[in-house]
């Protein structure tokens, strides 16, 4: 699919833009606050499966992410929903490695004193309270997992973020003490905090020198492009843009509730210009205000495929290491709330869109406007369209990047 800019629009943009930073592509921070360099790789016969909530994806400060850097046998998986999933419900049905779950609570075992016998596939759930609780409680798969808890024998280094009490620790912090119960070696996993000691002692410094008076100094100009979500710049070839819409009821204090559920689902793949537009048969009653809200008419949704048909059709439509974009959260929860299955792999446009703007981005439309970008040849129906015009979004920051069509 070839995409055409508006000279003039773009580089109005760009000048908005806030000033660029140098960014460590591996640890994903400035490189003022770089921890790469503590980094240490520490070998377990534990399994470690990382669950985190998309929301603590983009938390600078996070220890996930750091952990999965040190434990080689470490997966880091970013979502909310997961029964759907392939590649955790493979991670989990090693008969080898049986899976727990790193979960307080009400028959929870203590994993400090009474640890289960042999090596297990451990599983976190890294986010707020709020946010594991929640995928905890939406996910069976998770939830009928055995529990084990802790309590933490020390108080947490984590000096730069408050946590709810003041026994709570981070991620990379219970990995620590749990990877020492299991294993028998406390010791060894006491390396697991040499990079989140560099990342606290890092920003500290950092803050105490921002407060200081600085010299004006002229702002470099902005290049977008470590801002980009890696998605974008080292695997284009696995992005597929998508964009989903539903027979949505309002929710009513009295009468029927129906749950939003789709019908109409689009995705293009920019590195190839392939397409997938399938509109599926609504299950429950037509609501009044949804042709016009899809943009299609009440005949055209009617003749829609069977719902296991599109999703049939879409799985031929994806590879494995596909990433998956959208304009937040809310068309990939469809999907795979109304029975889909999507990879694992995720980049929620909108967020990006905020962090190369510094600003709030509003809707789609309203982004793709101050952007300045030019028609499309007038896709069918409104999930078409916004589709198309997330291909066009990426085109643009692709160009502002610097890197070649």
């Amino acid at each position: 699919m070839t995409t055409r800019i508006r000279a003039r629009g773009l580089e109005a943009f760009a000048r908005a833009a806030p000033t660029e930073r140098a960014m460590c592509r591996r640890c994903r921070r400035p490189a003022s606050v770089c921890w790469c360099a503590a980094l240490t790789s520490i070998d377990t016969a534990t399994r470690v499966v990382i669950v985190q909530h998309p929301r603590e994806s983009d938390m600078p400060i996070g220890t996930a992410r750091m952990a999965a850097l040190c434990l080689p046998k470490a997966t880091l998986h970013v979502g909310v929903r997961w029964d759907d999933s392939p590649e955790l419900r493979a991670a989990l049905s090693d008969a080898l490695l049986p899976p727990i779950l790193l979960w307080p609570g009400e028959g929870a075992r203590d994993i400090l004193t009474d640890p289960p016998a042999g090596p297990v596939t451990l599983v976190v759930v890294d986010g707020t309270w709020s946010q594991a609780k929640t995928i905890v409680r939406d996910n069976p798969i998770l939830a009928a997992l055995p529990r084990y808890a802790f309590t933490a024998p020390e108080p947490t280094i984590y000096r730069i973020r408050r946590e709810p009490r003041a026994e709570y620790v981070s991620t990379i912090e219970a990995l620590m003490h749990v990877l020492g119960a299991l294993e028998g070696d406390p010791a060894r996993f006491r390396a697991l905090l040499d990079p989140m000691h560099a990342m606290v002692e890092a920003q500290l410094e950092h803050t105490a020198r921002s407060r200081r008076p600085r010299a004006r100094r002229p702002r470099p100009k902005s290049t977008f492009a470590s801002r980009l979500p890696a998605a974008l710049t080292e695997r284009f070839g696995d992005v597929v843009c998508v964009a989903g819409e539903a027979n949505a009821w309002p929710r009513l204090a009295a009468g029927p509730e129906y749950a939003d559920e789709l019908v109409h689902w689009v995705a293009h793949r920019p590195a190839t210009g392939e397409t997938f537009d399938v509109v599926a048969a609504p299950r429950n009653p037509l609501c009044r205000s949804t042709p016009s809200h899809v943009e299609l008419g009440d005949d055209r949704l009617r003749a829609g495929v069977p719902r296991a048909e599109l999703f049939a059709e879409f799985a031929r439509f994806l590879r494995p290491k596909d990433v998956v974009c959208a304009w937040g959260p809310y068309s990939t929860q469809l999907f795979e709330r109304s029975g889909g299955a999507l990879p694992a792999g995720r980049c929620d446009l909108r967020l990006a869109a905020k962090r190369l703007g510094g600003e709030k981005t509003g809707s789609l439309d309203q982004y793709a406007a101050r952007m300045a970008l030019p028609a499309s040849s007038a896709p069918v129906g409104r999930a078409a369209r916004r589709a198309d015009m997330l291909v066009r979004v990426v085109a643009a920051w692709r160009t502002l990047a610097g890197i070649p069509a």
